[in-house]
């Protein structure tokens, strides 16, 4: 046992030398054996020193050759297949053709040897064959331990469930218990050995054959039904994996190495609406575009979709210099020949978005820079007014000078009605974008997109959560009650590009968000997709604690996007307009100088006081 662990560590190359001698054996016994069997005799003296047998000693030199060239020493042990058994088949039948033909000219009268060449071609066939299965049974079945190798079965018992299921055999990553699908007409049958059964059995499996995976393979299904049986599985303490895409299906190409891992956003992302193609380049194509915090979740994404878009120039600014370097890079490493300027600066810096306006005739603006954490801007609220306040009136003031066309600022659900700082600086950033554009003496169109959370941004609940599950919990939930809207990066994207398409001047676009999740539902999905079970009252002996921590500085139970009622339709689905009122530019004015003040003397009151002053609805909760 501990010889064969030692072999099984060896190199790739040693294990093939090793296999080299041992078929060297092999075919020598095989002329010997040939010999023993034709003649019924065990002393072969007379035949090997008969000069006439002479060239049946030169078999193992050309047939080993022959199985280098058929890659019989590529293959690896535990994919022993019909190919290996072809290879051996041609090499071996090749070398006695060869023979049969060179002792035809060396000597015809003892052509073919009496019937031992015939014997050989089956000992030597048969053996090498018999050699390479008994290595696999030593090294991958018989002793090879199955402790910690996950116990699975396979939702989906179609072409892609039928080709994992070989692979899992053949593998042996995994150990196939069972396989699952909703057709009624498979329940029963065998796959590979292995019973159909029924989704209402999943329970009863996980506890009888300790099922602690399922590999969903059934990667041509619509999302909608794919979600369903995600939320279904999401009820269970079992690992949940997939196969990525319907593709390797089409060529033939299912494996154990193309499971993924599903993450809790399969379930609660949704079905995409196509996009309207003439709103996606209107703005952008053949234009100079600038995107301020390009290296932020949503900025780093908008500068992905915006060069995807051939715009004349793509302008990165970006006040990290590490996500500004990550998203350059990427950019760079794309086809499209789109000149993109990656530049380090903070909206702060008036004349800094002057010179970027001047330099590159800018057209269009995506103001997506903005401190957005809810906790660290309550605890810094001079540097998150002066940011995002004062930042924001910078942009925006420059692209009316400059006379750029289109503006489109990204806001947040936060803004409504806010609870928090961060919330009233986008709100009040909101009211700086109407009054732009109410007085604007230029031709530029202001407009601002309000949504919620996206998935997996920098700083969310997603992260956080996986970050916990790996480092063994707690889990924190701020509040067993608390609520959030979700939506994915690319779709929020999306949305926002065509959304600025529409605009006219001065509109709160609203994102549809879809419906809301339970956070602490999210948690315990996220613990049983992780293969583990939350400890609650109903299971003191879980695996991962789910701790309420009670709502952060600032936070509040649910999001709106709506400040008043009666949100405006638009041609696209999943995009609606805000009803709101104007502002009066003298009082933004004013306010900015106030802002500007306080900050300079870093008096954190003095702005929680002015947010109370100039925005409607803020009700701080710290």
């Amino acid at each position: 046992m501990k010889y064969i662990e030692k072999f099984s560590e060896l190199s790739r190359l040693n294990k093939q030398l090793i296999l080299f001698l041992v078929d060297l054996v092999n075919l020598y016994s095989a002329i010997y054996w040939s010999y023993v069997f034709r003649f019924n005799t065990l002393n072969p003296t007379e035949f090997f020193s008969n000069p006439n047998y002479f060239p049946i000693y030169i078999f193992p030199i050309i047939t080993i050759p022959l199985f280098i060239r058929t890659g019989l020493y590529r293959a690896v042990l535990k994919h022993i297949n019909l190919k290996t058994l072809f290879s051996a088949f041609y090499s071996i039948s090749i070398s006695i053709l060869l023979l049969i033909i060179i002792t035809g000219f060396y000597n015809s009268k003892i052509f073919p040897f009496d019937g031992i060449l015939a014997v050989t071609w089956f000992l030597s066939m048969f053996s090498t064959v018999i050699i390479r299965y008994l290595a696999y049974l030593l090294l991958y079945s018989i002793f090879k331990s199955p402790v910690n190798i996950p116990l699975v079965a396979i939702y989906g018992a179609g072409d892609a469930g039928v080709m994992l299921a070989d692979s899992i055999h053949r593998s042996h990553r995994y150990k196939l218990k069972a396989i699952i699908d909703d057709d009624k007409t498979k329940e029963g049958t065998i796959i590979q050995s292995i019973k159909v059964y029924s989704p209402s059995a999943i329970k009863s499996l996980i506890a009888s054959k300790r099922i602690n995976m399922i590999l969903l393979a059934i990667p041509s299904i619509s999302k909608r039904y794919r979600r369903e049986i995600l939320e279904k599985l999401s009820k269970f303490p079992i690992r949940v994996m997939e196969l990525p895409s319907i593709e390797n299906i089409i060529d033939g190409n299912v494996t154990v190495n193309d499971i993924k891992k599903v993450q809790v956003e399969d379930i609660l992302s949704r079905d995409s609406v196509e996009p309207i193609s003439d709103l996606l380049g209107k703005n952008i194509a053949n234009k100079s575009v600038l995107i301020t915090g390009a290296g932020g979740s949503i900025g780093s994404e908008l500068s992905r979709q915006v060069y995807a878009l051939s715009p004349k120039i793509l302008i990165l600014y970006e006040l990290s210099e590490f996500n500004l370097y990550s998203i350059h890079q990427e950019l760079k490493k794309l086809d499209k020949k789109v000149n993109v300027i990656p530049i380090l600066g903070s909206v702060q810096h008036k004349a800094r978005i002057s010179n970027i306006y001047k330099k590159y005739k800018v057209k269009t603006v995506y103001h997506a820079a903005a401190y957005k954490h809810v906790p660290m801007v309550e605890f810094n609220p001079c540097a998150g007014a002066y940011n995002n306040i004062i930042g924001t009136y910078n942009v925006a003031k420059q692209a009316q000078e400059f006379d750029i066309e289109t503006f489109v600022f990204i806001s947040t659900d936060k803004a409504v009605r806010p609870t928090n700082i961060m919330g009233a600086t986008k709100r009040f950033s909101e009211m700086i974008l109407k009054m732009f554009n109410e007085v604007s003496k230029s031709n530029t169109v202001f407009s601002m997109v309000r949504f919620g959370n996206v998935l997996d941004s920098d700083g969310s609940v997603l992260p956080l959560f996986r970050k916990q599950i790996r480092e063994g919990g707690p889990l924190t939930v701020t509040h067993k009650d608390v609520i959030r809207y979700f939506m994915s990066i690319p779709e929020a994207v999306q949305l926002v590009i065509q959304a600025g398409a529409m605009a006219k001047g001065g509109e709160v676009f609203l994102l549809d968000m879809g419906a809301p999740i339970n956070i602490l539902d999210m948690a315990k999905k996220m613990i049983y997709l992780s293969g583990l079970t939350p400890i609650d009252d109903d299971n003191q002996n879980g695996d991962i604690e789910i701790k309420i921590i009670g709502l952060r500085p600032g936070e509040k139970l649910y999001e709106e996007l709506l400040i008043d009622d009666n949100p405006i339709e638009t041609i696209h689905p999943r995009i609606m307009k805000a009803n709101e009122k104007n502002i009066s530019s003298d009082l933004i004015n004013e306010a900015v100088k106030e802002f500007k003040k306080v900050c300079k003397t870093q008096d954190s009151d003095g702005i929680r006081n002015l947010l109370i002053k100039y925005v409607d609805g803020y009700n701080p909760i710290n």
